[in-house]
C-alpha cells in the first residue's frame, strides 16, 4: 500500500489576491489546502496528485465568525472545532460540526474544506495498487464506474455535514478568482456528479460561509456506522418557520451523503407548508422525500440499509421541528 505523499510545491501566500494568482494557471495541477484532513489521504492513495499546494493558513481574514446586519458570516478557514464551540452561529450548525469526524481531525478541519469535501466511493477510496488491480473508475482516469457499468457518470457521493445545513439555511459562499467575486446560493455551489461535484471554478477560491440571521427552527441527523470519525451514509437537514397559530409557512429538507451532491425534497417541503407538524403530516413528507434516496454501493453499509432508514431519520428531524413547536 503507498503511503507517502507524492513530490509536491507548497507554497503559503499571504493575501487572497496573491493565492488567486496561484490558481490562474491552467497547465499547472494545482489544489487549495485548508487543513488537508480529506487531500493528505486521498493525495497518499494518489487519487490527487496535484504539483502545487496553495495553503490558505496564512491570508488575514479568513478564518472567525461575525454578525454582519443579519447575517452570520464564517470564515472559509475556521476550524470545525471552533465552529461547534461558537456562540455566534445558529446552534444547529455548531451541533453539526461538532459531530463531524473526531476532536482530533475537527481541530484542524476547516469550514472551507467541509463545504467543499471530494465526493466519496468505496472503489476509489482505495490504494493506488488495489485500484490498478481493480480497473480504475471513471473518476480515477478510466471509463467505467464500477458501482453502475452500464452507466454513463460517475455515482461517488457527498459526504459534507455542512452543504446540507448550508442549504437548508438558506445560506450563500462568497468565491474569489483573479476574474473578480461573487456570491451565489449554498445550494448553487453543488452539482449531482460524482466528478464536477461543484459549479465552483478551478480557479474559485471559497472565502466564506453567509447565512442569514432569522426565526428558524432547525435540525440536523447523521447516520453513519459508528458514534465518531465516520462520514455521514445519510445527512438530514430540515428548516421550517411557523406563524403564531403553528402553521409551518416555510420549510427546507434536504438530505445528504444519498447522491454525488445534496438533494432538496421540494415536494416534501411543499407539503409542509400550511399545514401544522401532525404526524400525518409528517409522514407523508417523509414518504415523499424518501422518493428522492436511491443510493448506490459505494458507501458505509449497504444501499438497502441507507434507504430503509432514509424514512427513519426524516421523521426523526420533522418531528423535532414540532417538538419545539409545542
Amino acid at each position: 500500500m503507498t503511503v507517502t505523499l507524492p513530490a509536491f510545491e507548497y507554497l503559503t501566500p499571504e493575501s487572497i489576491a496573491d493565492a488567486a494568482r496561484l490558481l490562474a494557471n491552467p497547465q499547472q495541477r494545482v489544489a487549495i489546502v485548508g487543513g488537508g484532513t480529506d487531500l493528505t489521504p486521498k493525495m497518499k492513495r494518489r487519487q490527487s496528485t496535484p504539483a502545487l499546494l496553495v495553503s490558505l493558513a496564512s491570508i488575514p481574514g479568513l478564518s472567525g465568525i461575525r454578525i454582519e446586519g443579519d447575517n452570520c458570516i464564517i470564515g472559509a478557514s475556521t476550524l470545525l472545532a471552533d465552529l461547534a464551540a461558537s456562540p455566534l452561529v445558529p446552534s444547529v450548525v455548531a451541533a453539526a460540526a461538532a459531530e463531524i469526524a473526531s476532536p482530533q481531525i475537527r481541530n484542524t478541519a476547516t469550514v472551507g474544506g467541509n463545504l467543499c469535501l471530494d465526493t466519496r466511493c468505496n472503489y476509489i477510496d482505495m490504494s493506488e495498487n488495489w485500484r490498478e488491480a481493480s480497473g480504475h473508475c471513471m473518476k480515477d482516469g478510466g471509463e467505467v464506474c464500477w458501482v453502475a457499468p452500464r452507466g454513463d457518470r460517475c455515482w461517488a457521493v457527498s459526504s459534507s455535514d455542512l452543504a446540507p445545513l448550508a442549504i437548508a439555511l438558506e445560506g450563500a459562499v462568497r468565491l474569489v478568482s483573479v476574474r473578480g467575486e461573487r456570491v451565489i446560493a449554498a445550494a448553487d455551489l453543488y452539482q449531482n456528479d460524482g466528478i464536477a461535484f461543484q459549479a465552483k471554478s478551478a480557479d474559485e477560491i471559497l472565502l466564506e460561509l453567509i447565512l442569514p440571521i432569522r426565526q428558524v427552527r432547525a435540525t440536523y441527523h447523521k447516520l453513519r456506522r459508528r458514534g465518531s470519525i465516520d462520514f455521514p451514509i445519510l445527512g438530514v437537514a430540515a428548516a421550517a418557520r411557523f406563524d403564531h397559530e403553528g402553521i409551518c409557512r416555510d420549510a427546507r429538507l434536504v438530505l445528504g451523503a444519498v447522491a454525488s451532491a445534496p438533494l432538496r425534497a421540494i415536494e416534501a417541503e411543499q407539503s409542509l407548508i400550511g399545514n401544522r407538524f401532525t404526524d400525518e403530516v409528517i409522514e407523508e413528507a417523509a414518504r415523499l422525500a424518501a422518493q428522492l434516496v436511491r443510493p448506490q454501493d459505494n458507501a458505509d453499509l449497504g444501499s438497502r440499509y441507507r434507504k430503509w432508514m432514509a424514512p427513519v431519520y426524516i421523521t426523526r428531524a420533522l418531528h423535532d421541528l414540532e417538538v419545539e413547536n409545542e
